[in-house]
């Protein structure tokens, strides 16, 4: 079976591409580059002994889409490619409302007309905004979004499920991220975002690497045990196993389904620096500076309809997440 992974070679979808190879299926890349590196196409066929399909390609592009449609037997899309950084969001909502919405568009738009009808959407714990219980469920209100990347994934659920009214063929399997950090155990794939990093773990590893002289926490006065923001951290590897279990559910029933990755608990910036230097054997020298626009003070999962539903829960734990992100940075370094 062939299925289209868009932004196959980013952080997440370069781990659930390893994933599906590994589970048997044909697997097509569509990924621009432009938050990615060409490199990963060897390094995800090192680690699993198999060759994919890969094109250079931007999702916006229609003709490009319609060259994939007509080449290749698609049967269900993970959809990742999208701009993802709370922040820099916050300064360029154009940019982020553009590429975020018009690439799922055209994505649904070819979809559509090849016969084409399950789609797995890389969706974000953002959608619910600022928590007003904790943890989060799927039955927990959404929208009230705190930023244009959290509110760029909110309409498109919406419209995921306004094209499922239209044709209920098409079948959205959402699922809302918490927050994805680790590598893959190889040390060949992990978070190797273009210029500065925008989230937290590559600053750290990159800190700790000596790359970067200083970690800046944003914020050292919510309302959360060390004052630091708590987020939900769950390591790539599962995430991407998610992404499998999701993908078995469409191919098997119709229906608009969405659930929560996390691991259900909730940790602070602190904690991740002293699990990492304790994990590590490394210093990560840090200073508190201004709260970033957009931020919340904690969020974190209730998992449970993953488990219930898709037989998923995560298995991977902070210290591996913390090893397998430094392994990642050093295994970099060596070149």
């Amino acid at each position: 079976m062939e299925v289209l992974v868009t932004g196959g070679l980013g952080f997440i979808g370069s781990h659930t591409v390893v994933e599906l190879l590994e589970d048997g299926y044909q697997v097509v890349v569509i990924d621009d580059l432009s938050n990615s590196s060409i490199d990963v196409v060897d390094k995800i066929k090192e680690i699993t002994g198999k060759d994919f399909v890969f094109y250079q390609k931007n999702v916006c592009d229609l003709d490009a889409l319609d060259m994939i449609f007509q080449k290749h037997s698609i049967q269900a899309v993970l959809h990742f490619a999208g701009y993802k950084a709370v922040g820099e969001s916050v300064q360029k909502p154009i940019l982020y409302y553009e590429n975020n919405l018009l690439s799922t568009l055209h994505l649904c738009q070819k979809m559509l007309e090849y016969g084409c009808y399950k789609f797995i959407f890389s969706s974000s714990a953002t959608v619910y905004g600022d928590p007003e219980v904790l943890p989060l469920t799927e039955k927990c209100k959404v929208g009230g979004t705190t930023n244009p990347y959290g509110t760029s994934k909110f309409m498109i659920e919406q419209i995921l499920k306004d094209i499922h009214v239209s044709n209920p063929k098409f079948t959205p399997v959402i699922l809302r991220y918490f927050n994805p950090i680790g590598a893959h155990p190889s040390g060949y794939l992990g978070e190797k975002p273009n210029g500065i990093p925008n989230n937290l773990m590559p600053y750290i590893v990159r800190v700790a690497s000596g790359e970067l002289e200083i970690l800046s926490v944003f914020g050292d006065d919510y309302d959360t045990p060390d004052g630091t923001g708590v987020r939900d951290y769950i390591h790539v590897v599962d995430l991407a196993k998610g992404h499998l279990c999701a993908l078995k559910k469409a191919l098997g029933e119709d229906g608009v389904f969405v659930y929560n990755l996390g691991t259900g608990c909730g940790y602070s910036v602190l904690d991740l620096v002293h699990n990492f230097e304790k994990v590590n054997g490394v210093k990560v020298p840090y200073k508190i500076v201004d709260r970033r626009p957009g931020d919340i003070a904690s969020c974190y999962a209730d998992p449970s309809l993953a488990l219930q539903e898709l037989g998923w829960k995560a298995e991977l734990g902070l210290e591996d997440m913390m090893r397998d992100s430094y392994r990642f940075i050093l295994k970099q370094n060596e070149k």
